[in-house]
């Protein structure tokens, strides 16, 4: 299946899938970000996940070595903590001198990053979790805005909405791009998030499930053996805190696989969908 809209050419993708940016020490490197760069996807090393700046200058040293495929760099921003506009400084100058071209901002403002990047000719993308401060982004020079549902894992807030909701009235609130995150983790949420009129997905836990991810496998077992009907799994997931726990997408993530066989598996199967649509009369061509 061919994949040719504003976020592949933004990009310079092969399709519309983004890996999510993991926080977690050692998790968001070039270890999960290049194999995902490679199967076609966008890979993301995450600042906040590095030691100092100096490692994370090493590790994207280590990706451009290893691939030759775009890859980002995602800031995480965090009112009243360190991670803060100064604090990434260093990290910013180290992106700008390695030539990344499209980054991520994420959780609060990331106005004051993306724009410097933006002056250098760079894709600037800001993830957030309510469509409230989807649209204030949108009006600050974003290039696309990643909206999490509440199905996502990570903080949660009062006024998050599903990523049915997210889609469906982002787009008529939002000028630029939408890209779709929370619960997805196969190929029918992959179509259904394009037809409710996102350009892409972003996703965390099926990224954390596969062979390449930097996690104990027990983790990875803890995803795959997860039962969607569980009461106590979802009480976990719709709390006000964070707890590290992975997203609701669990309930379609089956088996440990490599990212490559991940999402060549995911396309075909997505491909197959829209098949089944063109031969129900649903769509043409």
């Amino acid at each position: 299946m061919k994949f040719d809209n504003v976020l592949t050419r933004m990009l310079g993708v092969q399709y519309p899938i983004i890996q999510g940016a993991f926080g977690w020490p050692g998790t968001g490197t070039s270890q999960i970000a290049v194999p995902v760069s490679e199967a076609g996807g966008l890979g993301i090393l995450t600042t906040i996940c590095y030691k100092n700046p100096e490692v994370f200058a090493e590790d994207i040293k280590r990706a451009k070595s290893m691939t030759d495929k775009p890859f980002a760099v995602n800031f995480t921003l965090m009112k009243d903590t360190k991670y803060d506009n100064a604090y990434h400084e260093e990290f910013v100058k180290i992106t700008m001198e390695e030539g990344i071209r499209t980054v991520f901002t994420s959780a609060y403002d990331g106005s004051f990053i993306g724009r410097r990047f933006k002056e250098k000719g760079c894709n600037w993308i800001h993830k957030c979790a309510t469509i409230e401060h989807a649209v204030s982004i949108s009006k600050k020079g974003v290039d696309a805005v990643v909206i999490v549902g509440l199905e996502g894992t990570g903080y949660k807030n009062p006024n998050q909405n599903t990523t049915l909701i997210n889609m469906t009235m982002g787009r008529r609130l939002i000028r630029v791009p939408l890209i779709a995150a929370g619960g997805i983790g196969d190929a029918r949420g992959f179509v259904a998030a394009l037809a409710m009129g996102a350009v892409g997905i972003y996703m965390g836990t099926s990224f954390m499930a596969t062979k390449e991810f930097n996690v104990p496998d027990k983790l990875k077992e803890k995803i795959v053996g997860q039962e969607i009907l569980d009461a106590e799994f979802r009480r976990k997931i719709y709390r006000m805190e964070h707890g590290g726990q992975h997203s609701l997408a669990a309930g379609v993530v089956t088996s440990i696989k490599s990212v490559k066989q991940y999402i060549e598996e995911m396309v075909q199967e997505a491909s197959e969908i829209m098949s089944e649509f063109k031969q129900w009369g649903m769509v043409e061509g």
